[in-house]
């Protein structure tokens, strides 16, 4: 009789492969952090977090169990185009403002958590900055409204 040892690394292969899946999508359920820059709203200021590449745009604001009144986050692509977002994986209800290249607030829209309906920019723009919903409009601001800030060219 031929005793045969059993390999214990296909077993080991699937253990490290099960807990890498279940450690990435831990993580990927995770509110990112991003930098930070300084906004200003007429008289308010804003800390928004800074989403510049593909990936971070595309997480966003995604998990996120709530937000302070005073922060954000401001999406910046390479150049102006019409911009679409979502909710997907969204937990707070947000405003979007769909922003022109020197701060100009070109729409805003209310965005109802968890949905996957589009809310696009009125024109192409290369900026967009969420809040928690109500905000632009408790405030006062609008389409016509002005952000100030380092991102913004002023003319």
């Amino acid at each position: 009789m031929i005793k045969i040892k059993r390999s214990t690394l296909p077993l080991r292969f699937w253990a490290c492969l099960v807990l890498g899946t279940l450690v990435t999508a831990a993580s990927a359920q995770q509110p990112q952090q991003l930098p930070t820059v300084n906004l200003g709203a007429g008289m308010h200021n804003i800390v928004a977090q800074v989403a510049r590449t593909e990936e971070q745009r595309a997480t966003g604001l995604m998990y996120r169990r709530d937000m302070p009144s005073h922060e954000g986050m401001v999406f910046v692509f390479e150049r102006p185009a019409t911009q679409c977002f979502w909710m997907r994986n969204t937990l707070i209800p947000l405003s979007t403002a769909f922003v022109d290249d020197d701060g100009t607030i070109v729409n805003i829209e209310d965005m109802t958590p968890m949905t996957e309906n589009s809310h696009c920019s009125r024109k192409p723009v290369r900026f967009v900055l969420e809040m928690n919903q109500g905000w632009f409009a408790k405030r006062g601001f609008k389409a016509g409204s002005r952000l100030r800030g380092p991102l913004f060219k002023t003319p």
